[in-house]
């Protein structure tokens, strides 16, 4: 099982992927809006924002969300992990119910091309 500092870890990868990325992937990422990551098997949720291309982690709390965030990420610490090293894919993850993606339909159609 990761633990948080790995999640932590996956975390800051995936804002300098975004950071780093061209055309699509970049104006997908180019959102301003609140964004939590809950850690379903840590029971712990990471805060913050999605701006500039890049995902700040602003807090981290025991359980889940405390708020309503604009993108909301559910999944376990090892999925997060491999979707960041690449053996994971998201899109599948997504589709079978491994990784939980909610947003309002404008950012959804945005995000799609992360997918």
């Amino acid at each position: 099982m990761a633990t948080m500092a790995e999640c932590r870890s996956a975390l800051d990868t995936l804002s300098g992927n975004l950071a780093g990325a061209d055309g699509d992937v970049r104006g997908a990422a180019d959102l301003d809006r609140s964004l939590s990551c809950h850690i379903r098997d840590l029971d712990a949720t990471f805060t913050g924002r999605l701006a500039n291309g890049r995902i700040k982690v602003l807090d981290t709390h025991d359980g889940p969300p405390r708020e309503k965030a604009e993108i909301r990420l559910a999944m376990t610490g090892d999925d997060l992990v491999a979707m960041v090293d690449g053996e994971l894919n998201f899109a599948k993850a997504w589709a079978s119910g491994r990784v939980r993606l909610e947003a309002g339909f404008r950012d959804l159609l945005k995000l799609k091309s992360l997918l």
